[in-house]
């Protein structure tokens, strides 16, 4: 029987993955006092080191950044040293694992800000409520930025890179998906700008762009990624042309040779909204011409034919990792998968978190 696609090696920028299952960021908050990562945040880390590649759950770049409790940052030293215990028992398990870089923006509460708004490039208001520790919460009318604030911002996103390398990461992942705060400057229905950073596609990507750069010039170009979600509507975000917009951003990324771009497909149907890629990687693909890993709704089978039709080089799962540390090893095996709590997905101790079983070394394979 011939491998399967996912489980071949993949050449990641010179980083070998041993197989091309990546581990989805995703938020769990369990992260401890001053969102500082714990030693059981670890043990989860390592539990599934036996993917490809592990993307972190989104790590704040500043006090600023930040936009749900007990979600970790990675902007001081002693941040920075609970993420030397995650990279550790990753790497002890011949594991690779990149730091996702996050500002949330607009998608904020006052709370976390000594009574400010959160900041965003325009004073546009989020649809909905916030997760808080408090309970949920209305959005705010955020502050739009100054212009000559963001140039600090940039700072912070490169200060964070360097940050994840200190601790042991191979690389990082910027985040500019999900209606956070690059992902609010690319699109026009939260950008609202006349300055430099808004209007035309060269001013709304400018600010994508920069980060990008000024990440690469701090750590290098092959230990960056960066995630978009094209299609993406979260917290009521919206884009009048994505083609068009992220289109012209992926042409302006083929010059940056990045380790990956990360693709999220549509998480709501978008089939009656003009503009809007139905199938976010199979139109992308065709404009940007380096890695890109390719992510939601997949499954064995369909993440198998993903790489098989080079539609992607890397697929991403994530829920079925957090029920499955051993993911990688029950695709192999062809084995049932256990199925995730919804209940523990944010907040609390070890249930839901480091407590699902891994496969019985002696499970037959059952039928596909």
């Amino acid at each position: 029987m011939s491998k399967q696609p996912l489980l071949t090696t993949y050449n990641l920028s010179g980083i070998k993955l041993a197989n091309r299952i990546v581990m989805a960021p995703m938020t769990r908050s369990r992260a401890g006092e001053n969102n500082i990562p714990t030693d059981l945040m670890a043990k989860y880390y390592r539990q599934r080191s036996s993917a490809g590649l592990i993307i972190s759950e989104g790590t704040q770049i500043s006090k600023q950044g930040i936009g749900y409790p007990w979600t970790p940052g990675i902007h001081t030293d002693e941040q920075v040293e609970g993420w030397k215990k995650v990279t550790k028992a990753v790497h002890q398990e011949n594991g690779k694992i990149f730091a996702q870089l996050w500002h949330v923006g607009r998608v904020s509460h006052p709370r976390y800000h000594n009574g400010e708004p959160p900041v965003a490039p325009s004073a546009v208001k989020p649809e909905g409520q916030i997760f808080t520790a408090d309970g949920m919460k209305d959005f705010v009318t955020p502050r739009a930025l100054e212009t000559d604030e963001i140039p600090g911002i940039i700072g912070d996103y490169t200060q964070a890179a360097q940050n994840a390398v200190e601790a042991g990461f191979d690389g990082v992942e910027i985040h500019g998906a999900n209606g956070y705060l690059i992902d609010q400057f690319l699109k026009d229905g939260t950008n609202k700008r006349d300055d430099q950073y808004g209007g035309n596609l060269k001013n709304r990507t400018r600010f994508a762009l920069e980060v990008v750069k000024s990440v690469i010039e701090a750590i290098g170009a092959d230990k960056t990624g960066v995630r978009f979600s094209p299609a993406g509507r979260n917290q009521g975000i919206s884009n009048s042309n994505p083609k068009e917009t992220f289109g012209y951003l992926f042409k302006q990324l083929n010059d940056f040779n990045l380790a990956y771009v990360h693709l999220m497909e549509p998480m709501s149907d978008v089939s009656d909204l003009n503009n809007y890629p139905t199938e976010v990687t199979k139109y992308f693909r065709k404009i940007y011409e380096g890695t890109i890993i390719t992510n939601v709704g997949y499954d064995k089978k369909s993440g198998n034919k993903a790489i098989e039709d080079g539609l992607a080089d890397l697929v991403a799962y994530g829920r079925p990792f957090i029920a499955n540390p051993d993911l990688p090893e029950r695709f192999a095996a062809n084995a049932e998968l256990n199925k995730p709590d919804k209940s523990t997905f944010y907040g609390g101790n070890e249930k839901g978190y480091t407590d699902y079983p891994f496969m019985n070394k002696s499970t037959e394979m059952v039928a596909e």
